[in-house]
Protein backbone atom coordinates (compact mmCIF):
# COMPACT_ATOMS: atom_id res chain seq x y z
CA UNK A 1 0.00 0.00 0.00
CA UNK A 2 1.40 3.41 -1.22
CA UNK A 3 1.50 6.50 1.62
CA UNK A 4 2.51 9.85 0.47
CA UNK A 5 3.75 11.96 3.54
CA UNK A 6 5.76 15.27 3.63
CA UNK A 7 9.15 15.34 5.28
CA UNK A 8 11.97 18.07 5.29
CA UNK A 9 15.57 17.56 5.20
CA UNK A 10 18.33 20.22 5.77
CA UNK A 11 20.82 20.15 3.47
CA UNK A 12 23.90 22.30 2.61
CA UNK A 13 24.91 22.92 -0.96
CA UNK A 14 27.65 24.71 -2.20
CA UNK A 15 27.33 27.51 -5.05
CA UNK A 16 29.43 27.07 -7.97
CA UNK A 17 31.73 29.79 -6.96
CA UNK A 18 32.47 28.43 -3.45
CA UNK A 19 33.11 25.05 -5.56
CA UNK A 20 35.56 27.15 -7.80
CA UNK A 21 37.06 28.83 -4.65
CA UNK A 22 38.21 25.20 -2.92
CA UNK A 23 39.43 23.98 -5.88
CA UNK A 24 41.64 26.92 -5.96
CA UNK A 25 42.57 27.28 -3.11
CA UNK A 26 44.24 23.69 -3.43
CA UNK A 27 46.19 24.16 -6.68
CA UNK A 28 50.10 25.28 -5.89
CA UNK A 29 51.71 28.16 -6.95
CA UNK A 30 53.49 26.11 -9.30
CA UNK A 31 50.20 25.01 -11.01
CA UNK A 32 48.28 28.40 -10.58
CA UNK A 33 49.76 29.36 -13.77
CA UNK A 34 48.85 26.67 -15.58
CA UNK A 35 45.43 26.29 -14.22
CA UNK A 36 44.73 30.58 -14.92
CA UNK A 37 45.69 29.74 -18.67
CA UNK A 38 43.26 27.33 -18.55
CA UNK A 39 40.71 29.68 -17.46
CA UNK A 40 41.62 32.94 -20.15
CA UNK A 41 41.50 30.18 -22.86
CA UNK A 42 38.11 29.06 -21.85
CA UNK A 43 36.41 32.15 -21.08
CA UNK A 44 37.11 35.48 -23.57
CA UNK A 45 35.69 37.81 -21.23
CA UNK A 46 38.61 37.41 -18.77
CA UNK A 47 42.13 39.14 -19.39
CA UNK A 48 45.68 39.38 -18.40
CA UNK A 49 46.76 42.47 -19.65
CA UNK A 50 50.61 41.65 -18.79
CA UNK A 51 50.28 39.60 -22.15
CA UNK A 52 48.45 42.25 -24.57
CA UNK A 53 50.09 43.88 -26.56
CA UNK A 54 47.87 46.55 -27.85
CA UNK A 55 44.23 47.89 -27.14
CA UNK A 56 41.41 46.03 -28.66
CA UNK A 57 39.93 48.09 -31.41
CA UNK A 58 36.36 49.48 -30.34
CA UNK A 59 32.87 49.90 -31.50
CA UNK A 60 32.81 46.68 -33.00
CA UNK A 61 28.99 45.35 -31.80
CA UNK A 62 26.98 48.59 -33.34
CA UNK A 63 25.19 45.65 -35.44
CA UNK A 64 24.04 44.28 -31.99
CA UNK A 65 21.54 47.54 -32.04
CA UNK A 66 19.65 46.11 -35.80
CA UNK A 67 17.93 42.42 -34.98
CA UNK A 68 16.76 41.12 -38.20
CA UNK A 69 13.26 42.37 -39.31
CA UNK A 70 11.81 38.81 -39.95
CA UNK A 71 12.85 37.34 -36.54
CA UNK A 72 9.44 36.52 -34.12
CA UNK A 73 9.83 39.32 -31.27
CA UNK A 74 6.85 37.83 -29.18
CA UNK A 75 9.33 37.28 -26.43
CA UNK A 76 10.13 40.75 -25.57
CA UNK A 77 6.95 40.70 -23.01
CA UNK A 78 9.17 38.25 -20.84
CA UNK A 79 12.10 40.37 -21.14
CA UNK A 80 11.96 42.24 -18.09
CA UNK A 81 13.17 38.98 -15.85
CA UNK A 82 16.05 38.74 -18.15
CA UNK A 83 17.28 42.43 -17.80
CA UNK A 84 20.67 43.07 -16.52
CA UNK A 85 22.46 45.93 -14.32
CA UNK A 86 24.76 47.11 -17.07
CA UNK A 87 26.58 49.26 -14.72
CA UNK A 88 27.71 45.87 -12.70
CA UNK A 89 30.25 45.19 -15.67
CA UNK A 90 31.70 48.37 -16.40
CA UNK A 91 34.72 49.30 -14.84
CA UNK A 92 37.64 52.77 -15.39
CA UNK A 93 40.15 51.34 -17.69
CA UNK A 94 42.50 52.79 -15.85
CA UNK A 95 41.73 50.74 -13.10
CA UNK A 96 42.38 47.01 -12.71
CA UNK A 97 40.00 44.31 -11.16
CA UNK A 98 42.93 42.27 -9.77
CA UNK A 99 46.45 43.90 -9.04
CA UNK A 100 49.96 42.42 -7.60
CA UNK A 101 49.47 43.59 -4.42
CA UNK A 102 51.54 40.93 -2.67
CA UNK A 103 55.23 40.14 -3.81
CA UNK A 104 58.52 38.96 -2.52
CA UNK A 105 60.60 41.20 -4.05
CA UNK A 106 62.10 38.83 -6.36
CA UNK A 107 59.78 39.44 -9.51
CA UNK A 108 62.86 39.74 -11.68
CA UNK A 109 64.35 36.20 -10.55
CA UNK A 110 61.29 34.66 -11.24
CA UNK A 111 60.52 35.78 -14.61
CA UNK A 112 63.70 34.40 -15.92
CA UNK A 113 63.39 31.03 -17.46
CA UNK A 114 64.94 28.25 -16.03
CA UNK A 115 67.16 26.31 -18.43
CA UNK A 116 66.60 22.85 -19.09
CA UNK A 117 69.49 20.38 -19.24
CA UNK A 118 69.63 18.10 -22.44
CA UNK A 119 70.24 14.44 -21.00
CA UNK A 120 69.54 11.43 -21.74
CA UNK A 121 67.32 9.19 -20.47
CA UNK A 122 68.65 5.97 -18.98
CA UNK A 123 66.70 3.90 -21.51
CA UNK A 124 68.34 6.04 -24.04
CA UNK A 125 71.66 5.40 -22.88
CA UNK A 126 71.07 2.01 -23.55
CA UNK A 127 69.48 1.97 -26.56
CA UNK A 128 72.70 4.63 -27.97
CA UNK A 129 75.01 1.74 -26.47
CA UNK A 130 73.11 -1.54 -28.58
CA UNK A 131 73.47 0.77 -31.47
CA UNK A 132 76.81 1.02 -31.40
CA UNK A 133 77.30 -2.82 -31.64
CA UNK A 134 77.35 -5.10 -34.39
CA UNK A 135 74.81 -7.37 -34.40
CA UNK A 136 72.71 -9.48 -36.15
CA UNK A 137 68.97 -8.61 -37.00
CA UNK A 138 67.29 -11.25 -34.38
CA UNK A 139 69.87 -10.08 -31.89
CA UNK A 140 69.04 -6.46 -32.24
CA UNK A 141 65.60 -7.16 -31.86
CA UNK A 142 66.39 -9.48 -28.22
CA UNK A 143 68.11 -6.82 -26.80
CA UNK A 144 65.79 -4.24 -27.48
CA UNK A 145 63.31 -5.99 -26.05
CA UNK A 146 65.20 -6.51 -23.15
CA UNK A 147 65.71 -2.98 -22.80
CA UNK A 148 62.38 -2.23 -23.23
CA UNK A 149 61.77 -4.56 -20.32
CA UNK A 150 63.91 -3.04 -17.46
CA UNK A 151 62.05 -1.13 -14.70
CA UNK A 152 63.33 1.77 -13.54
CA UNK A 153 65.91 0.70 -11.48
CA UNK A 154 67.64 -0.73 -14.09
CA UNK A 155 66.43 -4.23 -13.00
CA UNK A 156 65.05 -7.45 -15.46
CA UNK A 157 62.39 -8.93 -13.42
CA UNK A 158 60.54 -10.29 -16.19
CA UNK A 159 60.83 -14.46 -16.79
CA UNK A 160 62.71 -15.12 -19.89
CA UNK A 161 59.48 -17.03 -21.63
CA UNK A 162 57.82 -14.14 -21.12
CA UNK A 163 59.99 -12.09 -23.38
CA UNK A 164 60.39 -15.15 -25.91
CA UNK A 165 56.69 -15.09 -26.04
CA UNK A 166 56.33 -11.28 -26.71
CA UNK A 167 58.72 -11.82 -29.20
CA UNK A 168 57.16 -14.58 -31.08
CA UNK A 169 53.59 -13.04 -30.60
CA UNK A 170 54.78 -9.07 -31.47
CA UNK A 171 57.90 -9.15 -33.45
CA UNK A 172 57.19 -12.63 -35.07
CA UNK A 173 60.72 -14.21 -34.43
CA UNK A 174 61.30 -17.16 -32.67
CA UNK A 175 63.85 -17.26 -30.37
CA UNK A 176 65.41 -19.96 -27.77
CA UNK A 177 65.90 -18.72 -24.33
CA UNK A 178 69.70 -19.33 -24.37
CA UNK A 179 69.59 -16.60 -27.24
CA UNK A 180 67.75 -13.95 -24.89
CA UNK A 181 70.18 -15.11 -22.29
CA UNK A 182 73.46 -14.24 -24.93
CA UNK A 183 71.90 -11.00 -25.48
CA UNK A 184 71.19 -10.54 -21.38
CA UNK A 185 74.99 -10.71 -20.63
CA UNK A 186 76.02 -8.62 -23.25
CA UNK A 187 73.48 -5.39 -21.83
CA UNK A 188 74.64 -6.89 -18.23
CA UNK A 189 78.30 -5.16 -19.58
CA UNK A 190 76.61 -1.77 -20.42
CA UNK A 191 77.25 1.08 -18.31
CA UNK A 192 75.89 1.60 -15.52
CA UNK A 193 77.32 -1.42 -14.02
CA UNK A 194 75.15 -3.57 -12.83
CA UNK A 195 72.45 -3.19 -15.22
CA UNK A 196 70.35 -5.94 -16.03
CA UNK A 197 70.55 -7.75 -13.14
CA UNK A 198 67.58 -10.51 -12.36
CA UNK A 199 68.09 -9.96 -8.32
CA UNK A 200 70.06 -7.94 -5.91
CA UNK A 201 72.65 -10.52 -5.36
CA UNK A 202 73.61 -10.62 -9.64
CA UNK A 203 73.24 -6.86 -9.60
CA UNK A 204 75.90 -6.90 -6.67
CA UNK A 205 77.70 -9.32 -8.22
CA UNK A 206 77.96 -8.06 -12.06
CA UNK A 207 79.66 -4.73 -10.19
CA UNK A 208 81.96 -6.63 -8.54
CA UNK A 209 83.07 -9.02 -11.36
CA UNK A 210 84.11 -5.65 -12.99
CA UNK A 211 86.75 -4.26 -10.19
CA UNK A 212 90.01 -5.58 -9.71
CA UNK A 213 89.97 -9.30 -10.04
CA UNK A 214 93.15 -9.54 -8.06
CA UNK A 215 92.41 -7.67 -4.83
CA UNK A 216 91.40 -9.98 -2.08
CA UNK A 217 89.07 -7.42 -0.79
CA UNK A 218 87.16 -7.83 -3.91
CA UNK A 219 87.16 -11.61 -4.20
CA UNK A 220 86.22 -11.77 -0.29
CA UNK A 221 83.17 -9.33 -0.90
CA UNK A 222 82.46 -11.37 -3.86
CA UNK A 223 82.38 -14.69 -1.68
CA UNK A 224 79.94 -12.59 1.10
CA UNK A 225 77.19 -11.71 -2.05
CA UNK A 226 77.34 -14.93 -3.23
CA UNK A 227 77.04 -16.66 -0.05
CA UNK A 228 76.23 -14.42 2.56
CA UNK A 229 74.11 -11.83 1.36
CA UNK A 230 71.40 -12.12 3.57
CA UNK A 231 73.39 -12.25 6.93
CA UNK A 232 74.92 -9.22 5.46
CA UNK A 233 71.56 -7.28 4.81
CA UNK A 234 70.82 -8.29 8.12
CA UNK A 235 74.11 -7.00 9.66
CA UNK A 236 74.67 -10.13 11.71
CA UNK A 237 78.81 -9.51 11.34
CA UNK A 238 79.76 -11.75 13.88
CA UNK A 239 78.48 -14.54 11.91
CA UNK A 240 80.39 -13.25 9.17
CA UNK A 241 83.31 -13.28 11.06
CA UNK A 242 83.30 -16.95 12.26
CA UNK A 243 82.29 -18.32 8.96
CA UNK A 244 84.71 -15.98 6.62
CA UNK A 245 87.75 -16.42 9.10
CA UNK A 246 88.12 -12.53 9.01
CA UNK A 247 89.08 -10.24 11.92
CA UNK A 248 86.86 -6.98 12.68
CA UNK A 249 89.16 -4.39 10.55
CA UNK A 250 89.19 -7.37 7.40
CA UNK A 251 85.44 -7.74 7.57
CA UNK A 252 85.51 -3.81 7.85
CA UNK A 253 87.05 -3.28 4.49
CA UNK A 254 84.56 -5.88 2.45
CA UNK A 255 81.59 -4.48 3.83
CA UNK A 256 82.87 -1.08 2.99
CA UNK A 257 83.52 -2.15 -0.71
CA UNK A 258 79.97 -4.08 -0.94
CA UNK A 259 78.54 -0.63 0.58
CA UNK A 260 80.29 1.70 -2.27
CA UNK A 261 78.39 -0.69 -4.88
CA UNK A 262 74.51 1.09 -6.47
CA UNK A 263 71.86 -1.33 -5.83
CA UNK A 264 69.31 0.32 -8.50
CA UNK A 265 71.70 1.27 -11.04
CA UNK A 266 69.20 2.48 -13.14
CA UNK A 267 68.45 5.48 -10.57
CA UNK A 268 72.48 6.64 -11.68
CA UNK A 269 71.03 7.52 -15.47
CA UNK A 270 68.09 8.44 -15.20
CA UNK A 271 65.74 11.44 -15.63
CA UNK A 272 62.96 12.12 -13.33
CA UNK A 273 59.77 13.89 -14.71
CA UNK A 274 57.82 12.63 -11.66
CA UNK A 275 58.76 14.93 -9.15
CA UNK A 276 57.04 18.56 -9.39
CA UNK A 277 59.29 21.49 -9.10
CA UNK A 278 58.55 23.28 -5.62
CA UNK A 279 57.91 27.04 -5.81
CA UNK A 280 57.58 28.12 -2.43
CA UNK A 281 54.01 29.93 -1.68
CA UNK A 282 55.26 32.00 0.78
CA UNK A 283 58.53 33.92 1.70
CA UNK A 284 59.48 34.30 5.20
CA UNK A 285 62.38 36.72 6.35
CA UNK A 286 63.93 37.78 9.37
CA UNK A 287 64.47 41.59 9.79
CA UNK A 288 66.74 42.18 13.06
CA UNK A 289 64.27 39.68 14.99
CA UNK A 290 60.93 40.88 13.09
CA UNK A 291 59.45 38.06 11.01
CA UNK A 292 58.37 39.61 7.92
CA UNK A 293 56.07 37.51 5.83
CA UNK A 294 55.19 37.61 1.82
CA UNK A 295 53.31 35.88 -0.74
CA UNK A 296 55.10 34.80 -3.87
CA UNK A 297 53.87 37.24 -6.95
CA UNK A 298 52.85 34.16 -8.98
CA UNK A 299 49.55 33.76 -6.62
CA UNK A 300 48.44 37.45 -7.77
CA UNK A 301 48.22 37.69 -11.36
CA UNK A 302 46.58 40.94 -13.04
CA UNK A 303 43.13 39.66 -14.21
CA UNK A 304 40.23 41.67 -16.02
CA UNK A 305 37.08 41.47 -17.44
CA UNK A 306 37.50 42.47 -21.07
CA UNK A 307 36.49 46.04 -21.69
CA UNK A 308 34.93 44.49 -25.54
CA UNK A 309 32.63 42.20 -23.54
CA UNK A 310 31.48 45.07 -21.12
CA UNK A 311 30.66 47.22 -24.64
CA UNK A 312 28.57 44.71 -25.86
CA UNK A 313 26.29 45.67 -22.83
CA UNK A 314 26.46 49.04 -23.43
CA UNK A 315 25.01 48.51 -27.21
CA UNK A 316 22.49 46.39 -25.59
CA UNK A 317 21.14 49.13 -22.63
CA UNK A 318 21.05 51.46 -25.57
CA UNK A 319 19.55 49.06 -27.81
CA UNK A 320 16.09 50.15 -28.74
CA UNK A 321 14.88 46.85 -29.89
CA UNK A 322 15.84 43.70 -27.57
CA UNK A 323 14.72 40.54 -30.10
CA UNK A 324 15.22 36.97 -28.80
CA UNK A 325 18.31 36.68 -31.11
CA UNK A 326 20.38 40.00 -29.13
CA UNK A 327 19.34 38.37 -26.09
CA UNK A 328 20.62 35.50 -26.17
CA UNK A 329 23.53 36.70 -27.17
CA UNK A 330 23.78 38.96 -23.84
CA UNK A 331 22.75 35.95 -22.34
CA UNK A 332 26.09 34.23 -23.88
CA UNK A 333 27.94 37.31 -23.17
CA UNK A 334 26.48 37.75 -19.53
CA UNK A 335 27.28 33.81 -18.29
CA UNK A 336 31.11 34.85 -19.89
CA UNK A 337 31.13 38.08 -17.56
CA UNK A 338 29.99 36.47 -14.53
CA UNK A 339 32.58 33.52 -15.16
CA UNK A 340 35.35 35.97 -15.24
CA UNK A 341 34.41 37.76 -12.22
CA UNK A 342 33.53 34.79 -10.34
CA UNK A 343 37.06 33.66 -11.05
CA UNK A 344 38.82 36.93 -10.20
CA UNK A 345 36.87 37.58 -7.11
CA UNK A 346 38.30 33.32 -6.42
CA UNK A 347 41.81 33.96 -7.22
CA UNK A 348 40.94 36.96 -4.70
CA UNK A 349 40.02 34.99 -2.04
CA UNK A 350 41.89 32.70 -2.27
CA UNK A 351 45.20 35.20 -1.87
CA UNK A 352 43.62 36.63 1.39
CA UNK A 353 42.87 33.42 2.72
CA UNK A 354 46.19 31.95 2.22
CA UNK A 355 47.70 35.29 3.74
CA UNK A 356 45.72 34.91 6.91
CA UNK A 357 46.50 31.50 7.15
CA UNK A 358 50.38 31.50 6.80
CA UNK A 359 50.17 34.66 9.05
CA UNK A 360 48.25 33.43 11.82
CA UNK A 361 51.18 30.12 11.39
CA UNK A 362 53.34 31.88 11.64
CA UNK A 363 52.62 34.25 14.87
CA UNK A 364 51.60 30.57 16.38
CA UNK A 365 55.11 29.33 16.06
CA UNK A 366 56.93 32.81 15.93
CA UNK A 367 60.10 31.51 17.89
CA UNK A 368 61.16 28.39 15.83
CA UNK A 369 61.02 30.80 12.55
CA UNK A 370 63.08 33.33 14.24
CA UNK A 371 65.71 30.43 15.48
CA UNK A 372 65.19 27.62 13.21
CA UNK A 373 65.18 25.41 16.05
CA UNK A 374 62.48 22.64 16.22
CA UNK A 375 62.76 22.31 19.83
CA UNK A 376 60.68 25.73 19.88
CA UNK A 377 58.16 24.76 18.03
CA UNK A 378 55.00 24.35 19.89
CA UNK A 379 51.94 22.05 19.68
CA UNK A 380 49.90 23.00 16.88
CA UNK A 381 46.95 21.46 14.98
CA UNK A 382 44.31 22.44 12.66
CA UNK A 383 42.08 24.06 15.04
CA UNK A 384 44.38 26.02 16.99
CA UNK A 385 44.62 27.98 13.43
CA UNK A 386 41.69 27.40 12.18
CA UNK A 387 40.14 29.04 15.30
CA UNK A 388 42.47 31.93 15.07
CA UNK A 389 41.24 33.10 11.63
CA UNK A 390 37.92 31.87 12.09
CA UNK A 391 37.62 29.60 9.14
CA UNK A 392 36.71 25.86 8.90
CA UNK A 393 39.57 23.06 9.48
CA UNK A 394 38.91 22.08 5.67
CA UNK A 395 40.05 25.42 4.65
CA UNK A 396 43.55 25.17 6.95
CA UNK A 397 43.53 21.33 5.74
CA UNK A 398 43.57 22.70 2.31
CA UNK A 399 46.58 24.84 2.85
CA UNK A 400 48.64 23.24 4.76
CA UNK A 401 48.48 19.43 2.70
CA UNK A 402 49.49 21.86 -0.41
CA UNK A 403 51.98 24.44 0.08
CA UNK A 404 54.99 25.85 0.75
CA UNK A 405 56.91 28.44 2.96
CA UNK A 406 60.54 29.51 2.43
CA UNK A 407 62.81 30.72 4.83
CA UNK A 408 66.20 31.36 5.67
CA UNK A 409 66.86 27.99 6.36
CA UNK A 410 64.96 26.02 3.82
CA UNK A 411 61.65 25.48 2.19
CA UNK A 412 59.18 23.61 3.87
CA UNK A 413 55.52 21.73 3.70
CA UNK A 414 53.13 23.97 5.78
CA UNK A 415 51.60 20.55 7.23
CA UNK A 416 54.95 20.02 8.44
CA UNK A 417 54.73 22.59 11.48
CA UNK A 418 51.26 20.57 12.54
CA UNK A 419 52.50 18.47 15.62
CA UNK A 420 51.00 16.93 19.11
CA UNK A 421 51.62 17.54 22.04
CA UNK A 422 53.30 15.77 24.19
CA UNK A 423 53.14 16.63 28.54
CA UNK A 424 56.42 16.54 30.40
CA UNK A 425 57.00 15.26 34.23
CA UNK A 426 56.22 19.41 34.98
CA UNK A 427 53.26 19.02 33.35
CA UNK A 428 54.18 21.60 30.38
CA UNK A 429 53.11 20.41 26.61
CA UNK A 430 55.31 20.58 24.18
CA UNK A 431 55.69 19.48 20.74
CA UNK A 432 56.44 15.50 19.79
CA UNK A 433 58.63 17.66 17.07
CA UNK A 434 61.17 18.53 20.10
CA UNK A 435 60.97 14.95 20.99
CA UNK A 436 61.65 13.65 17.48
CA UNK A 437 64.32 16.38 17.19
CA UNK A 438 66.45 14.75 20.52
CA UNK A 439 65.86 11.47 19.36
CA UNK A 440 67.65 12.64 16.39
CA UNK A 441 70.11 13.63 18.21
CA UNK A 442 70.72 10.66 20.14
CA UNK A 443 71.17 8.50 17.76
CA UNK A 444 73.29 10.88 16.04
CA UNK A 445 75.60 10.65 18.48
CA UNK A 446 75.41 6.84 19.43
CA UNK A 447 78.22 4.70 19.11
CA UNK A 448 77.59 2.88 15.40
CA UNK A 449 79.13 -0.31 16.67
CA UNK A 450 76.92 -0.19 19.86
CA UNK A 451 73.50 1.74 18.60
CA UNK A 452 70.90 2.44 21.37
CA UNK A 453 68.27 0.46 21.15
CA UNK A 454 64.27 1.78 21.65
CA UNK A 455 64.55 1.00 25.56
CA UNK A 456 67.66 2.90 26.04
CA UNK A 457 66.12 6.03 23.72
CA UNK A 458 62.91 5.29 26.11
CA UNK A 459 64.91 5.72 29.10
CA UNK A 460 67.04 8.67 27.65
CA UNK A 461 64.12 10.61 27.85
CA UNK A 462 62.37 10.03 30.69
CA UNK A 463 66.04 11.24 32.29
CA UNK A 464 65.20 14.58 30.56
CA UNK A 465 61.57 14.34 31.37
CA UNK A 466 59.90 13.06 28.92
CA UNK A 467 57.41 10.09 30.08
CA UNK A 468 56.88 8.53 26.79
CA UNK A 469 56.62 4.84 26.07
CA UNK A 470 58.89 2.58 24.40
CA UNK A 471 56.28 2.17 21.54
CA UNK A 472 55.95 5.44 21.08
CA UNK A 473 59.69 6.13 20.61
CA UNK A 474 59.67 3.25 18.19
CA UNK A 475 56.98 5.18 16.43
CA UNK A 476 58.56 8.08 16.09
CA UNK A 477 61.58 6.95 14.62
CA UNK A 478 60.23 4.60 12.17
CA UNK A 479 58.05 8.50 11.22
CA UNK A 480 61.48 9.83 11.10
CA UNK A 481 62.80 6.72 9.04
CA UNK A 482 65.45 5.64 10.95
CA UNK A 483 66.28 1.70 11.14
CA UNK A 484 66.23 -0.48 14.46
CA UNK A 485 68.99 -0.39 16.38
CA UNK A 486 70.79 -3.56 14.95
CA UNK A 487 70.40 -1.86 11.19
CA UNK A 488 72.23 1.03 12.08
CA UNK A 489 75.30 -0.93 13.52
CA UNK A 490 78.57 -0.42 11.76
CA UNK A 491 82.45 -2.12 12.35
Amino acid sequence: MLKQHLQQKLLQKLSPQQIQFIKLLQVPTVALDTRVKEELEENPALEDPSLMTADEPKGEYDDLNDGPEDYDKSSDDNSSTDEFNVDDYLQDDNTNDYSTNYNNGDDDEEKKETPIAIESTFFESLQEQLDLIPLSDQDFIIGKQIIGSLDDDGYLRRPLSSMIDDLAFSQNVMVEEEDVLEMLRLIQSFDPPGIGARDLKECLLIQLKRKDAGNPIIVKAMNVVENYLDEFTRKHYDKLEKSLGLDSEELKEVVNEILRLNPKPGDANQVTTKQMQIIPDFHISNNDGILILTLNSKNAPELKVSRSYQEMFEHYDKASSKDKKLKEAVQFVKQKLDSARWFIDAIKQRQQTLLKTMNAIMHYQYEYFLTADERKMRPMILKDIADKIDMDISTVSRVANSKYVQTEFGTFLLKSFFSEAIQTENGEEVSNKEVKKILEDCIGDEDKRKPLADEKLTDILKERGYNIARRTVAKYREQMNIPVARLRKEL
